[in-house]
């Protein structure tokens, strides 16, 4: 494993620190909650890293990707003390620590912002993307906004428009200035001085955009019953990924490659053409350690496309290059409400099993669902500017115990979003006790990868399964596992693949299943999952 590096063989957990753990009673997470659930991410479950969604200054139009301050952490969420003691007691812990870093965009209360949109004469005025509006007036270009709108917002103390991807409140930096570039490395050197271990890079493709800012291709009429409306209207080729992002990444890995131990990076990046998501690994793997893969949220769950998915991955991932896999975050839908809760078990095995780094998202270990906010107490400006396309419903507040506020908070506060109707049963108390609760399997899987090499660097070959079950073997050369899912309510052959052999169960989805099983001549049941040691 030494001739690896650490995040080839982590298991990273997502915290969004909202609504992780509220030590100070505000009803809002903070990282001394963070430092408090340490041993329960340790030792507990069993992860290897942590990435904290950002605790940065901020205004909240966005929740803390409206930066203000890079290098400092919101009153709301503690200190850069707290921050550091954080990083130490995780270190202590042998946790690695990867924070957000968010480099396409800050606050408008950001003081570089404040400072260009002062006058056009100003030093930082190219420090954004600033336009005249075209001869009636209107704005420099097509682009819409993802969160609703166009792209454009008319400043009239200046007397143009700048560019904001997002809400009006996030204004896109201009990358192309060589002092914006130096600035933002700057903040990445801030935090590896303090001794962070990695960054997920939010919205990484978006920072380089076509210089002649062209219009993207319209593709559909706006429809005013769709929610993404003029968004989901285009083919978004000149606002986002343009060539050059790659040569602005091989600089940020430079940065990365300085520092010793080594240093981490993943990319947030929508990209569902495969070569074009490859490509952010670097031409000669000097990008990103990893671009995120999301192909999981959007395949249908079904072992034909599931298996198609990482088979694809396997063929595009350059070589020496590392795969990873994600099935939750805080921007998309609960898992266990995409897939059920039978589904969500055998969602767990393949995460946990699979080739690649796997990341999973706070609360996703005990199954938690996507809440139903009513549209008063709904926080997110997506959802706000866009009605249904809110993310809150998969932000609640983590359920640790069966008591008024979930353990999240003290008795008699309210959170800042509601804990969900189930919060009495599904909690991490109560699973610890059930030996067949989704926490005690997400336990089982952990201590397992950790105990079998094959399962943490072994290579990746599919098997022959059955039509609705999905069936691969992991070999690192000594000790092979398979692992095969019913991906259905009903009995599966698990297949033709008696030339796998014979071995002993580690984990069954079921739990009802144990001791030694030929593969050739096994039936998985309803939802079953199993993992097998295989004779040697």
């Amino acid at each position: 494993m030494t001739d690896h590096p650490w995040w080839e063989t982590a298991v990273i957990y997502q915290i969004y620190p909202r609504s992780f753990q509220d030590t100070s009673g505000n009803g809002v997470g903070d990282l001394a909650g963070v430092i408090e659930r340490l041993d329960y991410l340790s030792s507990t479950l069993g992860v290897d890293a942590i990435w904290i969604s950002p605790f940065y200054p901020s205004p909240m139009k966005d929740f803390g990707y409206d930066v203000s301050d890079y290098c400092d952490v919101d009153p709301m969420f503690g200190d850069l003390a707290t921050f550091d003691h954080l990083l130490a007691e995780a270190h202590r812990r042998d946790l690695k620590v990867i924070i957000d870093w968010v480099p396409n965009h800050t606050s408008d209360q950001h003081p570089w912002f404040l400072e260009s949109r002062s006058s056009r004469s100003n030093p930082k005025r190219d420090w954004y993307v600033w336009r005249d509006g075209i001869t009636d007036g209107s704005p420099p270009n097509n682009w819409a906004a993802a969160f609703g709108g166009g792209a454009w917002e008319w400043d009239e103390t200046t007397g143009q428009y700048y560019l904001h991807s997002f809400v009006v409140e996030q204004a896109d930096l201009n990358w192309r200035n060589p002092e914006v570039e130096e600035a933002m490395l700057d903040t990445l050197r801030f935090w590896l001085d303090r001794g962070v271990d990695g960054f997920r890079i939010d919205v990484a493709h978006l920072i380089m955009k076509d210089p002649e800012l062209r219009d993207n291709p319209v593709v559909a009429e706006l429809n005013d019953d769709f929610p993404l409306a003029a968004y989901a209207t285009q083919r978004h080729i000149h606002d986002r990924g343009h060539p050059d992002v790659h040569e602005a990444f091989r600089k940020v890995r430079a940065v990365l490659d300085s520092y010793q131990p080594p240093r981490y990076s993943v990319g947030e990046i929508h990209e569902y053409d495969w070569p074009t998501w490859a490509s952010y690994y670097g031409e000669d793997l000097d990008g990103l350690h990893m671009p995120f893969n999301f192909a999981m949220l959007r395949a249908p769950w079904t072992a034909r496309h599931i298996r198609r998915v990482v088979e694809t991955v396997e063929e595009v991932v350059p070589p020496g290059g590392w795969p990873n896999y994600v099935l939750g975050n805080h921007d998309e839908i609960r898992v266990a409400t995409r897939l059920g809760e039978n589904q969500t078990r055998i969602a767990a095995l393949l995460l946990l099993t699979l080739r690649g780094t796997p990341t999973l998202y706070n609360g996703d270990e005990i199954g938690l669902v996507q809440a139903d906010i009513p549209p008063e107490l709904q926080q997110d400006p997506w959802g706000r500017n866009v009605p249904g396309m809110g993310r809150d419903g998969g932000r609640t507040p983590m359920q640790w115990t069966d008591a008024e506020g979930a353990g999240f908070t003290q008795p008699g506060v309210s959170p800042w979003l509601p804990t969900s109707a189930d919060a009495s049963t599904r909690n991490v108390a109560t699973q610890l006790k059930s030996p067949d609760s989704l926490l005690s399997l997400y336990r089982r899987l952990l201590a397992i990868r950790r105990q079998e090499p094959a399962l943490r660097l072994g290579a990746y070959q599919s098997l022959e399964a059955g039509r609705d079950a999905f069936a691969y073997l992991r070999d690192d050369g000594r000790s092979p596992v398979a692992v095969a899912l019913n991906f259905t309510g009903d009995v599966q052959p698990a297949g033709s693949i008696a030339a796998s052999g014979a071995g002993r169960v580690l984990v069954s989805s079921g739990l009802d299943r144990e001791g030694r099983v030929v593969l050739g001549e096994l039936e998985l049941g309803p939802h079953e999952g199993v993992v097998v040691k295989l004779d040697r």
